[in-house]
C-alpha cells in the first residue's frame, strides 16, 4: 500500500467519524480526527461532537493513551477539515497540535470559515510539521455542504422536494392528497431532523396546514418558515443567512418550487414519485436542465430519486 492509499484509508475513517456529528455538531462542521504511528497503528480517534465543546482533536488527542504519548513525535494526525487557528468557544486547535509534537498532519479540506481559511495550515507549516492537504477532497466537502455552501455563497444550502403521481400532478383535481407511503415519510422527517429550516409557499400553508415536524424520526424540528408575496425571495434568502440558517428544505408548492427554480437558488432536488394516476391538478415543476441524477431508489410502490446541481 503506498503513501496516497494509507491517506485516503485514514481520512475515510475520518468521515465515518464526523457523520456522527450530524445533529450536534451544528452550526459547526463535522469533523474526524485520526492519530496513526509511524507502524500504522491508531493511537488515537474522535470527532467534533457538540458545538461548543471540543474539537474533533481535541478529543482525539485526549483519547491516546499515556503509554502512547512517546509515539506522537513519529505520527501523523488525520483530520477531515482544516484544523482552526483562532480562539472561538475553544483554544486553536493548531496551537495543540504544534504542543502535541506530530510529526505530519493530513488534511482533507481548507475550512471555508473567513477567520481559518489557510491560517491552520500555516501555522502547522511554520512549526515544521509536515502538512499533506486534499485527501478525498470532494468527500470532505460534500460531507459539510451546508457549512460551505453558507460561508462561501453566503446562504443557505437549498433542497426541494416534493411528491408527485406518474402523470407529473402534485395534487388530484387541485385537492390535497397523500402521495408518500410510511417508508417514504420517514425519509422526509429524517431530513427534516437533519436540516436547519423548511419554507413552504403562502398558499400551501393555508390550504394544506401542514405540520413540518419530525414526528416520525428522532431530532430536532426545523425552523418553520412561510414565503408570502411580501416578502421577495433574495430577501428572505438574505435574512436566513443573517440568522445562521445553513441548509433549507423546500417543500412547495409548485409556484414557490419555481421560483426558487428561476432565480438559481437550489442545490438539491428529492423527488417521489407514485405510480398512481390522477389525471388532473396541479402540474409539478419541470427538471432543471442542469440538473443530474446521484442516486434512485424505491420505497414500497414509490420511487425517491436525488438530484444535484451541475
Amino acid at each position: 500500500m503506498n503513501q496516497q492509499e494509507i491517506d485516503e484509508r485514514y481520512m475515510r475513517r475520518c468521515l465515518q467519524l464526523a457523520a456522527n456529528g450530524l445533529q450536534n455538531a451544528r452550526p459547526n462542521p463535522m469533523v474526524g480526527a485520526v492519530i496513526v504511528s509511524s507502524t500504522q497503528q491508531i493511537l488515537g480517534e474522535g470527532y467534533h461532537q457538540r458545538c461548543g465543546e471540543g474539537h474533533a482533536e481535541v478529543n482525539a488527542f485526549a483519547s491516546v493513551r499515556p503509554e502512547d504519548e512517546p509515539l506522537l513525535k513519529d505520527a501523523t494526525l488525520y483530520v477531515s477539515l482544516e484544523p482552526c487557528s483562532h480562539y472561538g468557544k475553544t483554544p486553536p486547535c493548531a496551537d495543540l497540535i504544534i504542543k502535541k509534537g506530530v510529526r505530519r498532519c493530513v488534511v482533507g479540506t481548507v475550512d471555508p470559515f473567513a477567520e481559518v481559511q489557510g491560517r491552520g495550515i500555516q501555522k502547522l507549516r511554520d512549526a515544521g510539521i509536515e502538512v499533506t492537504v486534499g485527501v478525498l477532497e470532494e468527500e470532505c466537502q460534500w460531507l459539510n455542504r451546508r457549512f460551505f455552501t453558507y460561508h462561501r455563497e453566503q446562504r443557505p444550502y437549498i433542497i426541494l422536494k416534493w411528491a408527485q403521481s406518474a402523470d407529473g400532478f402534485i395534487d388530484c383535481d387541485f385537492q390535497p392528497v397523500q402521495i408518500s407511503n410510511a417508508e417514504t415519510q420517514m425519509l422526509s422527517h429524517k431530513l427534516r431532523a437533519e436540516e436547519d429550516a423548511i419554507l413552504v409557499g403562502h398558499t400551501t400553508f393555508t390550504r394544506d396546514q401542514p405540520q413540518l415536524t419530525v414526528r416520525h424520526w428522532p431530532g430536532p424540528a426545523p425552523r418553520r418558515i412561510v414565503l408570502t408575496r411580501q416578502r421577495p425571495l433574495q430577501q428572505l434568502i438574505a435574512d436566513l443567512y443573517r440568522h445562521g440558517i445553513q441548509s433549507l428544505i423546500v417543500e412547495g408548492g409548485a409556484q414557490t418550487h419555481q421560483s426558487f427554480l428561476d432565480a438559481g437558488l437550489w442545490d438539491e432536488i428529492r423527488l417521489e414519485t407514485s405510480p398512481v394516476i390522477f389525471g388532473n391538478g396541479t402540474p409539478a415543476v419541470h427538471l432543471p436542465a442542469n440538473a443530474r441524477i446521484v442516486s434512485s431508489r424505491t420505497y414500497g410502490d414509490n420511487s425517491y430519486t436525488v438530484l444535484l446541481k451541475c
